[in-house]
């Protein structure tokens, strides 16, 4: 099971969460009895049994309770050379900018593909090929709707996605693209004349990062120094919100080493207002996030639980919000792995527990399954989806199983 500790003396709660990982079961447990250290670390234990230990590694890991200030202000989604970059100095951009890369792009030398990316159109009865594939998934990202990682395909995560944006917008939910929702997903003039392809220059620090052979076990995790990337175009892919293929196919003499300069997709800015509800549909599998006046503002593709584990019912709250965690798993010997964090870690980068014992949402190591696995009832996101998320929830936040 995970038991849950905050390093911040603010704390006060910590929440629950179960799921099914990688064929074993693991769980997190809380305790509203948190004592908080000279150190300013707090520590939560449980007088039920654990199997799984969830931790932040240090407190400059540590998630303010006020990350989501009802003051933030809305920031759009335009970017002009620099992406994922919030302006202003709320709780919630300094959460985000913390949490979330800032990429500094051109547009100079870009190939004929992303250029012919980048000015592609749709109209009604003509098929979507992979230019506007490309091109509509970064509108729907850019609108706050994700459609996981960007590949070009017009697939399921996308067809979700763009449900969304109808719903979000009043306009009529269908299968199919239609006239009505791309031109309410293209009205926007300073949105459509910002890339989707952008060039990027490859600095040290993209491709010299530890990276590692992630095995199969616990036991063998846990003798690692940390659950890193497993190739350096697995970090890429990750920075950029694409999938790891298509940036291989951008890029297809690309040597990815310092200095380079390669083809990404530009995420744009992520969504900034706070938010006080969210609600995991189980049908749809997807997170949808309203702000306080009831507004539909983003939606996620997730994972929800499965026919053996289903997930629960009803409406619970955020109780504890956690970067960069790691966890101790207890094995029926009593013998106890602690696997260190990382974006492999079994649940990403975020881990966000909620008041119902066992549940809560966190991130993944596998972003191109989400929508396509099964959990064990927790609420599963990429990792950047993860992030944002964590940036701009509200401790308290309502969690609503649909």
């Amino acid at each position: 099971m995970y038991q849950l500790t905050k390093i911040s003396s603010a704390l006060a709660a910590l929440g629950l969460s179960t799921f099914l990982l990688m064929g074993q079961s693991f769980a997190a447990t809380n305790d509203n009895n948190t004592n908080a250290t000279n150190d300013n670390s707090a520590n939560a234990t449980s007088n039920a049994a654990t199997n799984e230990t969830v931790t932040s590694n240090a407190a400059s890991n540590t998630v303010s309770k006020e990350a989501a200030a009802n003051n933030a202000k809305d920031i759009s989604p335009v970017t002009n050379g620099v992406s994922q970059k919030v302006a202003g100095n709320s709780r919630a951009a300094v959460s985000l900018n913390k949490f979330l890369p800032t990429i500094k792009y051109t547009t100079e030398n870009l190939p004929a593909v992303a250029q012919k990316i980048n000015a592609a159109t749709w109209k009604e009865g003509t098929k979507i090929d992979r230019n506007v594939g490309t091109k509509l998934q970064a509108l729907l990202n850019w609108n706050q709707n994700g459609v996981g990682p960007v590949d070009g395909y017009w697939g399921k995560n996308t067809i979700k996605a763009m449900q969304a944006f109808q719903k979000a917008n009043g306009l009529t939910v269908t299968n199919d693209l239609n006239n009505e929702t791309w031109q309410a997903l293209t009205k926007n003039e300073k949105l459509m004349t910002q890339p989707v392809l952008v060039s990027y220059q490859l600095s040290e620090a993209d491709v010299n990062i530890k990276t590692t052979s992630i095995p199969a076990g616990a036991e063998a995790k846990a003798k690692l120094d940390g659950m890193y990337y497993e190739s350096v175009t697995e970090g890429l892919a990750e920075k950029f919100h694409i999938s790891e293929k298509y940036l291989k196919t951008l890029n297809p003499t690309a040597k990815f080493i310092a200095g380079e300069t390669i083809t990404v997709y530009n995420p744009g800015n992520p969504n900034t207002k706070p938010v006080s509800r969210v609600v995991a549909d189980k049908a749809t599998e997807t997170l949808y996030a309203y702000d306080a006046k009831d507004n539909l503002i983003a939606s996620y593709p997730t994972t929800v639980g499965s026919t053996a584990t289903p997930s629960p019912t009803g409406t619970h709250t955020v109780e504890v919000k956690v970067h960069e965690p790691n966890y101790t798993y207890t094995g029926n010997d009593g013998s106890k792995a602690i696997i260190p964090p990382g974006p492999n870690n079994p649940v990403g980068l975020v881990w966000i527990g909620l008041s119902k014992p066992s549940y809560g949402i966190h991130g993944s190591p596998d972003p191109a399954r989400i929508s396509r696995q099964a959990s064990a009832g927790c609420i599963r996101l990429t990792n950047w989806d993860a992030l944002a998320l964590l940036g701009v929830i509200q401790n308290g936040a309502t969690v609503e199983f649909k």
